[in-house]
């Protein structure tokens, strides 16, 4: 079973040469508006072995020389993977930790007795799981009396300095640029400190503690000063949501406003990306600026709707003179003339836009995005929480029913934990009064809504600990029901239609979810095999920031891989649509359905119908848009883009890319 197919995606964009330079020459000529020396894998997971291969490699020559080795490490996701392969080595390379000194980048603070912070993290992750001595485990304690802190932190740097300075620190980046906790503002001089979690900050520390009510008031962190300390650093970065902040921190100019910045001036700092992370830097992203193109169909789209932004003229309008004074003279070299390339491309992102998204009966398909036939087409949305399909592509999915399509949709997980206690609540207490109403003498639906209710308004504790099963029974049960009334309204008539997975992976009660397994995988295999669709529709949005998508994507494209060879599999084409965090850039449109201002109002009442995803629901992330308005907001934006380019004016669009199973 292959668990990562999600990350070859990238690779079908970005060529070789932009990330894995051939020489010394050809990485100088690539790299020479990168301040920060960056090394680009393929995916997360080959970055983090880089990233353990040398932090073992440290390590070992320390344990040769007798020697100790200060290593500073944070907490979040970006170093799980790490630290995995960490564990892995010990156990059966024999990696020894015992020469090993860590100190904790951060621990938020005060911490209720029962949460688990940073330190609870990295024992789960890493300490508990090698030979570290306890006694070289020193952390910040976010229980301490306030009137400790200050002496803590000072003490805090001593105790780093006694130790000879670290060896080796590990950065993760928030997508606001920060560095450990130190956000826009922060002074190069500054140490170990307590600071206030506030705007950004505060939401990103949301997704440790489920939502920012629970997120503590401050956190002790290190500082620029510590990190400029340290003798080596490493930044990792992964995932599309990474992409602008890391090239803000490897390309940007140094500033306080972008603490990031600041590695830039340490000398033996690095990056470590993966091809997702790195898809803003100039080398990937605006390759013609610094070398030589392979010019593909998608790298050229790129380039001139660049253009048109950067001339504020649509694609028929511009000239020779255009090309030539931004750096894309190589393009008239290749086609002779700006209308030569000009015409090409507005005709390539012209055949993008159709109105019949399963394809056009009795139609010439030649220049359409989906085929004619078969009419209709039994088609299949995944969606991986009970509401991405509404919110990712509800006028499609409308315009696919109305167009007389055989529509199922699969909701891959339950979406339980993003039901806040209230609603919850809220339920049990109608269901109870019903049950007074009409069935007095059965008792025990209603007294186990009475327990219910009582254990989240008086018993219930934020501990990190896994949710009661009767309480997902009822958060689960709200989001079906929600799911089913939005299918219902958007077109489909027969409830057989509406397909519930319930994911294994996801049933942990807990934020933190299992990793992908065959189970997951066989049961969107046999949903596949039992319904053999035309065509498919999945969730390709990667910047999920609880990686639920990507494990969903990943199941997916997991069991297409086994049955890719079927003969109706091969007939199956597969559109891949982002949710509500992003959405495709142009070059890579393949489909794009034009919405009405009455279907933008159908698609919002859709969305709307997920009560529980409207303003309480914990994991809106750090937009405060509700979903509705991300979604619109988004749709109108594509539609303004195509406009821009000089092709018709739309209220709206929605976008798909294809996907093609690796072979």
């Amino acid at each position: 079973m292959k668990t990562n197919l999600s990350s070859q995606i990238t690779l079908t964009r970005i060529p070789t040469k932009y990330y894995r330079p051939e020489n010394a020459f050809e990485h100088s000529v690539l790299t020479r508006l990168e301040k920060v020396p960056t090394t680009i894998y393929e995916s997360a997971e080959e970055g983090s072995f880089a990233i353990a291969k040398e932090v073992a490699s440290q390590i070992r020559k320390r344990q040769e020389a007798g020697m100790s080795f200060v290593l500073a490490l944070p907490g979040g996701r970006s170093p799980e993977s790490v630290y995995k392969e960490l564990v892995r080595m010990h156990k059966e390379e024999n990696l020894s930790f015992r020469n090993v000194i860590v100190f904790v980048e951060y621990e938020f603070y005060p911490l209720p007795a029962s949460a688990s912070g940073v330190y609870t993290h990295l024992k789960a992750e890493l300490f508990d799981h090698v030979d570290i001595l306890p006694e070289n485990i020193h952390y910040p304690d976010g229980c301490m009396p306030k009137d400790a802190i200050l002496e803590f932190c000072a003490s805090y740097e001593s105790q780093i300095q006694s130790v000879g300075g670290i060896d080796c620190m590990l950065l993760g980046i928030g997508q606001y640029s920060n560095i450990m906790f130190n956000s826009a503002g922060t002074l190069q001089s500054s140490r170990t400190r307590l600071v206030l979690l506030e705007g950004a900050a505060r939401k990103e520390a949301a997704a440790t503690f489920v939502s920012s009510d629970n997120v503590p008031a401050g956190v002790i962190t290190m500082g620029i000063s510590t990190m400029l300390k340290a003798k080596s650093v490493i930044l990792m970065a992964w995932g599309d949501d990474k992409a602008k902040v890391s090239a803000d921190t490897i390309e940007g100019k140094i500033s306080d406003s972008i603490p990031s910045t600041y590695l830039q001036i340490h000398q033996n700092a690095k990056a470590i990306v993966d091809l997702s992370a790195a898809y803003s830097l100039t080398r990937i992203s605006h390759p013609w600026l610094v070398t030589t193109c392979e010019w593909s169909n998608k790298l050229i789209r790129r380039a001139i709707v660049w253009l048109c932004q950067k001339t504020g003229k649509p694609i028929l309008k511009l000239t020779n003179k255009d090309y030539s004074e931004h750096g894309l003279g190589e393009l008239l070299a290749v086609y002779g003339s700006a209308y030569n390339v000009n015409i090409k491309i507005f005709n390539d992102i012209q055949h993008t836009i159709t109105g019949w998204p399963g394809g056009k009966p009795n139609a010439d398909d030649t220049d359409r995005p989906e085929r004619a036939t078969p009419y209709p087409k039994r088609v299949l949305i995944f969606s991986p929480h009970p509401d991405d399909d509404v919110i990712s592509m509800g006028g499609t999915f409308r315009r696919l029913c109305d167009q007389h399509h055989d529509v199922h949709v699969a909701y891959e997980t339950s979406g339980n934990i993003a039901v806040g206690d209230e609603e919850v609540i809220r339920y049990c207490e109608y269901l109870r009064d019903v049950c007074s109403k009409y069935s007095p003498d059965d008792t025990a639906i209603k007294e186990k809504a009475e327990e219910i209710i009582h254990y989240l308004r008086y018993e219930k504790v934020e501990n990190n600990q896994p949710e009661r099963a009767d309480v997902l029974f009822m958060k689960g049960t709200i989001r079906r029901e929600e799911a089913r009334h939005a299918c219902r309204y958007t077109g489909i008539k027969d409830d057989t239609h509406i397909h519930f997975l319930d994911l294994p992976f996801y049933e942990t009660g807990l934020v933190k979810k299992n990793p992908i397994s065959e189970v997951d995988k066989n049961i969107i295999k046999q949903l596949l095999e039992e319904l053999k669709p035309d065509q498919m529709f999945v969730a390709g949005d990667l910047a999920d920031p609880h990686g639920t998508h990507k494990v969903c994507l990943d199941a997916i494209l997991a069991a297409v891989d086994e049955i890719k060879d079927e003969e109706w599999m091969r007939n199956c084409r597969i559109w891949m649509y982002r949710g509500a965090w992003a959405e495709w850039e142009m070059d890579h449109i393949e489909m794009a359905v034009p919405i009405s201002p009455e279907e933008l109002r159908h698609k919002r009442n859709a969305i709307l119908k997920h009560q529980s995803q409207a303003e309480s629901a914990p994991f809106l992330g750090d937009d405060e848009r509700l979903f509705w308005q991300r979604a619109e907001d988004r749709n109108r934006a594509t539609a303004e883009l195509y406009r821009q380019l000089g092709l018709a004016s739309y209220e709206a669009m929605e976008a798909f890319v294809q996907y093609i199973p690796l072979r």
